[in-house]
């Protein structure tokens, strides 16, 4: 039976990156605005969900959509304006139609965003758990979408509360500051802010957002420097993070958390997360109390592949049993 049945969907594995792409219902919809095509034939096994999961910041998220049609649709603003992307795999070849002034960067961007980049044979897997997921996930891939501020601001809009929170703040703030995506999307979707429209949010719609003064001020230090920031995505990793992390309120699990998302940074591991060293060590050893130092430790073997680790070990699905009651949700926009 083994291998038969995909596995289903938990807390963890949405956490490490999952999204359910509905498989294909019939034909695809007809779109009646045309946009521009390309295919692109992947050298391996290519999984959507897996692949352009970690780009999805809630089951909101105004910028991304999982359509019932199995296609997944990004809106995003490129380095030539705002522009939104459907990707649809059909017998092993990815099929990309874009639209909007970004329309044309998308479609030369499609391999790396789907994991052409990536090498998964470059992982050799230390521990019996790691093996059998990736055996189980053969689909995953590093993305790389060659895009720092669209991951920086919602990661740090993520830290130190819960994903709830960090959700609701990015899903209010892209919608009523952000531009509708272009083209024939399905259902509500937006692009998210430019760099000056960030900068000018008022103090008080933060606040409405649940976004304290500590993470918003990061925010507009960063969109002051937006263009010296993207320059990061063409540089290596860890040079992106060192720049990102001149940034005052931006610290290694931001920076890690970014270029994880806009390099594929396959050893981009996080550090000084709340609940990963915990889950690292309990699946590894069966250490729930595991901290940062411990979780380096387990990951250790698994040195320049860290990240897609410690990603296998969240698919997995083991996770250490709850013993206190989740963290109530706060909203400062209450206050």
């Amino acid at each position: 039976m083994a291998g038969r049945f995909a596995p289903r969907p938990t807390r963890t594995t949405v956490r490490g990156g999952h999204v359910v792409v509905p498989g294909p219902r019939g034909a695809a919809r007809p779109a009646p605005v045309a946009g521009r095509t390309r295919t692109w034939v992947p050298g391996g096994p290519l999984d959507l969900g897996l692949v352009l999961g970690p780009l999805r910041r809630g089951p909101a998220d105004p910028t991304f959509r999982a359509a019932p049609d199995g296609s997944v649709w990004r809106a995003t603003r490129t380095p030539a304006g705002p522009g939104t992307l459907r990707v649809t795999l059909r017998g092993g070849v990815a099929q990309a139609e874009a639209w909007g002034p970004g329309r044309d960067w998308l479609l030369d961007q499609l391999p790396s965003l789907l994991g052409a980049f990536d090498d998964p044979e470059a992982f050799e897997p230390r521990h019996r758990l790691v093996a059998l997921t990736r055996h189980r996930r053969p689909g995953l891939r590093l993305t790389r979408t060659g895009l720092v501020m669209e991951s920086l601001i919602p990661s740090i809009l993520e830290q130190k509360i819960t994903a709830g929170e960090a959700y609701r703040a990015w899903r209010l703030l892209v919608r009523k500051y952000g531009e509708p995506a272009p083209g024939p999307v399905p259902g509500p979707m937006h692009v998210m802010p430019a760099a000056r429209t960030w900068a000018l949010i008022p103090s008080w719609e933060w606040h409405r957002a649940g976004v304290d003064n500590k993470r918003a001020s990061a925010i507009l230090r960063a969109v002051r420097i937006a263009a010296r920031l993207e320059e990061g995505a063409g540089m290596a990793p860890e040079e992106a993070r060192r720049r990102l992390e001149l940034v005052p309120g931006i610290g290694p699990w931001t920076s890690a958390e970014t270029v994880q998302r806009s390099h594929g940074a396959a050893d981009a591991v996080t550090v000084g997360d709340l609940h990963l060293p915990g889950i690292v060590g309990y699946a590894l050893t069966g250490d729930r109390d595991a901290d940062d130092a411990v979780m380096l430790s387990l990951l250790e073997p698994y040195a320049g592949q860290r990240h897609r680790a410690a990603r296998l070990i969240l698919l997995s699905g083991r996770t250490p049993p709850r013993r206190v009651p989740r963290m109530p949700r706060g909203d400062i926009g209450q206050l």
